[in-house]
């Protein structure tokens, strides 16, 4: 994917700027939802599938997921790439804007709240994680609980019921 100018903003809004992509990539990061049906059916907004398998295409172009190859019978499995973990400080950033400037669920907010107290060490914690999970990089040693352990202390994931599975 070329960018339309040389501006490294444009260059990341022309992958990350529209509502679904990050959308996607929160649901991906927070609720681990790796397959386009618990994308699909876990996405609280209501993404139509037509979208949803676009934004899926343009996240695997950009190198920001990988689509795992899907056998006969086999669903692909998509994962985040480095890139696509660095979009973390990126989204923290835009829930924080948005405990500021916008109205929401409180169970929603208090995990976006956690991130904000945790600050950049608790956002290194969390992509440190995903990188086990997604990249398959060794696990650090942990003192207590891990960052998705704590997140889901404070609530659900997004588009979760009280039980925390998908709605």
């Amino acid at each position: 994917m070329e960018p339309r100018s040389g501006c490294p903003v444009n260059a990341a809004v022309e992958v990350l700027g529209d509502r679904w992509s990050l959308l996607v990539l929160r649901d991906v990061i927070f609720a681990d939802r790796r397959y386009f049906r618990a994308l699909l059916t876990g996405s609280a907004e209501g993404i139509a599938t037509n979208i949803l398998a676009d934004r899926l295409v343009r996240l695997v172009e950009a190198g920001i997921l990988t689509r795992g190859a899907a056998g006969r019978g086999q669903r692909a499995r998509y994962s985040l790439t480095e890139a696509g973990i660095r979009t973390l400080p990126i989204i923290c950033a835009l829930g924080d804007w948005g405990l500021d400037w916008r109205p929401g669920d409180e169970e929603l907010r208090a995990r976006q709240q956690l991130m904000r107290d945790g600050g950049p060490a608790f956002v290194e914690e969390l992509m440190d994680e995903l990188r086990v999970r997604h990249l398959d990089a060794p696990a650090k040693p942990q003192d207590g609980p891990g960052p998705f352990e704590r997140l889901d202390a404070a609530g659900p994931p997004p588009g979760a019921d009280g039980a925390g599975r998908p709605r």
